[in-house]
């Protein structure tokens, strides 16, 4: 199936292209809670208070954009009920705990404009709650109820992250509580 938006169609994703995802996450406060441990590394990344949503968003696709060939994204939304899912009428896909999201393939332009009013982690921010290349070479994704993102990938790939003062990401360990420092369980 095809939706259109922007002059032309985009591919939506069913529950095959997030098969490697469904079923491979644990529940708890672990990385591994929104990322399957599958990958060489993992962070957790989140916007902090003296930088915008913009520039925060901006610099995690810049770095995520650099250490990926050129190749379509899928982007996911997240459907709360509350916010923009960009394509209302698409299909679900249900992932986590039967969370049912919009998946569609596009890129990391489409990343950064699609969605309008804002998520759950940041009234202005435009990204969806979870990402991928079509490579499946990293994992990008924001549970619900959380105000960071998971991340989970290559070493360099976290490594830039880490060093990377916007991002403002933070290695951890598979079994490792995910909250990034600073910030509390509501």
């Amino acid at each position: 199936m095809q939706v259109s938006k922007d002059g032309r169609g985009w591919c939506v994703g069913t529950a095959a292209d997030v098969g490697w995802i469904a079923g491979h996450t644990t529940a708890g406060v672990s990385i591994t809670t929104a990322i399957p441990p599958i990958f060489d590394a993992y962070a957790t990344t989140y916007q902090t208070d003296d930088v915008t949503a913009t520039a925060y968003e901006h610099a995690l696709i810049e770095d995520l954009t650099t250490h990926t060939p050129d190749q379509p994204w899928w982007l996911a939304y997240l459907d709360t009920g509350a916010h923009d899912v960009v394509f209302p009428h698409a299909p679900r896909v249900c992932l986590y705990w039967n969370w049912p999201y919009v998946l569609v393939q596009a890129g990391p332009e489409q990343a950064l404009t699609w969605r309008t009013g804002g998520h759950i982690r940041r009234p202005h921010g435009a990204l969806p709650d979870m990402f991928f290349p079509a490579d499946l070479s990293w994992l990008v994704s924001a549970l619900w109820d959380d105000t960071w993102t998971c991340v989970g990938g290559p070493a360099p790939l976290i490594h830039t992250l880490e060093h990377d003062p916007v991002a403002s990401a933070r290695q951890v360990r598979p079994g490792e509580d995910a909250l990034p420092p600073g910030l509390t369980r509501e």
